[in-house]
């Protein structure tokens, strides 16, 4: 009978009902559950310092954790997500030459990038260094090629959002430098469960560096821009970050943490390690419930 109440008292926080207030409140009014399906002990949270969190257990399709979860708030580089998945539903050649010109410079934020005006790339490696390295540059220029040009893609990205019901979701341009594109927590963990269906986006998103060729053959080697991909006790299969001062720093994963797997949205993070450091103390409050749940296993 104790599950069966359990069950029927948590499903309304499993949908999301419930008010913004009551989520904003996590550390008191949590939606935790452990990963078979219980309640943690009340002193348990993994005190994430982001404004905006949720851990969204893919298996059972509930959030094990969340704060702010229903707050819209500016989504910075995680765009480029969005970005990427429209240029690959248009099924364009991967292998056409794109030039960077004048149109791809930032006039938003003044941001700076290696790819200068009048170099050419193809289309994989343009979608790969904005995935992997957050290439402001090679984001427009993907939406500057797709058919119909940058106005075309934004539509087509927002039209996908209304797609997968992210109702809090509107994109005002491809890279993210727009404060004007905006979410929620909860929206993203579909936006993320979308991006996963694409081989190319699990390839790129979790590529820890590549290499182009610059002018006169120069290389110019990226980075990418979440270190967690180096990281070999994490197993990512999706992966973004972003930044600009209006969304403060943002991370969005998908991930297997105990075999697991779990969607992880951090926004709104101050601080240059403090998503890294919420990330690290996810998958140690993680692997402490997969503990907990063993030891009580065995004494029953």
């Amino acid at each position: 009978m104790k599950k069966i109440f359990f069950v029927l008292f948590s499903l309304p926080m499993a949908l999301g009902i419930g008010s913004a207030k009551a989520d904003s409140d996590a550390p008191r009014l949590r939606m935790d559950v452990n990963l078979h399906g219980t309640a943690l002990a009340p002193h348990s949270s993994p005190a994430l310092r982001s404004n905006i969190a949720l851990i969204y257990d893919e298996i059972s399709q509930r959030p094990l954790y969340g704060k702010n979860s229903e707050m819209v708030a500016p989504i910075a580089s995680i765009t480029k997500l969005m970005t990427a998945m429209v240029v690959l539903d248009a099924r364009l050649s991967m292998d056409e030459t794109i030039t960077i010109d004048m149109a791809d410079m930032d006039s938003l934020k003044g941001t700076r990038s290696r790819l200068g005006i009048g170099m050419s790339f193809t289309r994989s490696e343009l979608l790969k260094l904005a995935l992997m390295a957050s290439e402001n540059r090679a984001a427009h220029a993907l939406a500057r090629s797709y058919p119909g040009g940058v106005s075309a893609a934004i539509r087509a990205m927002n039209a996908k959002a209304e797609a997968l019901g992210m109702e809090d979701t509107r994109f005002r341009d491809p890279t993210g430098l727009n404060s004007d594109n905006v979410s929620t927590a909860r929206d993203l963990v579909k936006m993320v469960a979308a991006a996963r269906k694409y081989a190319l986006i699990r390839v790129f998103t979790t590529t820890a560096s590549h290499s182009v060729d610059g002018w006169g053959g120069r290389e110019l080697r990226f980075n990418n821009t979440n270190p967690l991909v180096k990281n070999a006790s994490w197993d990512i299969v999706v992966s973004k970050t972003g930044f600009i001062n209006e969304a403060g720093r943002c991370l969005v994963m998908e991930a297997k943490i105990k075999q697991r797997p779990v969607i992880i949205v951090l926004l709104d993070s101050w601080g240059k390690s403090t998503r890294i450091g919420d990330a690290n103390r996810i998958k140690k409050w993680m692997e402490s419930s997969v503990r907990q749940d063993d030891r009580r296993s065995r004494r029953s």
